[in-house]
């Protein structure tokens, strides 16, 4: 009896090392994972610069990456009297089209979560509305952007539409689907105890659907984002989209790339935003 007393407070089994605590195994994880991340990244640059080197493209048609380095301190600085690319900086065509797309995605979210909630809660609507939400998902942007452009304009007009539709059948599938598959054992529960209606909606089946409407959400600014280019060919500067039009116009690639380049990067910065406000949001997903 003494003997057991005195054991460890950590539980060790024969041929086993005791267990390492949970928050130093995630520092570690983490730590590899950058790392395995910014190797990748190198090779790739490394790539690059050896087909560069080869070169068994054009210079046109692959710069180096020290050309696109140029673009940056060019499109970021002023030279020769020129501000930026085509009188504004790169961060300034950054912020303009980061306005657009938080205004059409966030149109396109609430629409998306209103048709959602309606499609999931109302059997009718669901069998009137669905169709049409996956008509307009399989529509590409370009489709319907000339018709935007007829109705509302050249302006800012079309731009918000059209990412507000891009964003809009995504939120509305998953936020359906989400509210039908609702646990039936908590909306029973809910029941039990006297609650009806939207308030069963709001109380029960909302919470239980957090987990698919919040990945429904990822997804929603994710295509808006890539609907951007699209959003911005017509009027698009200043603009991420618009300069890169404008800089294929003119061949000049070393902007093409630093274009991409900047909306790649920014919108994993932005999903890695909405990853931590789910985490926060959501706790409970991936915990079973």
């Amino acid at each position: 009896m003494s003997t057991l007393l005195t054991l460890p407070a950590v539980e060790t089994t024969a041929g086993t090392e005791p267990a390492i605590p949970r928050g130093p195994r995630r520092r570690s994880d983490r730590r590899r994972r950058i790392g395995v991340r910014v190797l990748a990244t190198l090779a790739l640059l490394g790539l690059w610069q050896l087909l560069y080197s080869l070169e068994v493209w054009s210079q046109v048609l692959l710069p180096s990456p020290g050309a696109v380095w140029a673009a940056l301190v060019r499109t970021s600085t002023v030279h020769d009297g020129v501000v930026g690319y085509q009188g504004h900086y790169l961060w300034e065509h950054l912020g303009i089209s980061l306005g657009r797309i938080g205004l059409g995605s966030l149109l396109g979210v609430a629409a998306g979560l209103v048709v959602g909630l309606l499609m999931g809660t109302l059997p009718w609507v669901r069998v009137v509305v669905e169709p049409w939400v996956t008509f307009l998902r399989a529509l590409p942007p370009l489709a319907y952007f000339s018709l935007l452009i007829i109705w509302f304009g050249i302006d800012e007009s079309p731009k918000i539409w059209l990412l507000a539709i891009a964003a809009m059948p995504p939120v509305a599938v998953a936020t359906a689907a989400a509210v039908v598959g609702a646990p039936s054992t908590l909306v029973e529960t809910a029941r039990a105890m006297g609650a009806r209606g939207w308030q069963i909606t709001t109380t029960v089946v909302l919470p239980a659907a957090l987990p698919e409407i919040a990945t429904g959400i990822r997804l929603a600014v994710g295509i808006a984002y890539s609907s951007l280019v699209a959003a911005e060919t017509v009027n698009g500067l200043p603009g991420l989209g618009g300069m890169i039009r404008d800089a294929q116009t003119y061949l000049q690639s070393d902007v093409v790339i630093l274009g991409l380049f900047a909306i790649g990067l920014s919108g994993l910065l932005i999903d890695g935003c909405l990853r931590a406000i789910e985490r926060r949001l959501v706790p409970r997903r991936g915990r079973g």
